[in-house]
């Protein structure tokens, strides 16, 4: 079985998404949520705040 993907990064190794970038992931994770919850569990798995402004 291959390794995780958690196994072979740390966490402090990744990088962080460009404002830009988290910006546009918001407004189409927002677009294809079907509510809010799921909207702020995708947002959470992305690694983005719900909270930060555009």
């Amino acid at each position: 079985m291959p390794p995780k993907t958690t196994d072979l990064v740390e966490d402090e190794e990744l990088d962080t998404l460009a404002d830009e970038t988290a910006a546009a992931a918001r407004r189409v994770v927002a677009a294809y949520a079907t509510d809010a919850e799921e909207c702020v569990m995708l947002f959470s798995m992305l690694g983005i705040a719900p909270g930060e402004d555009d």
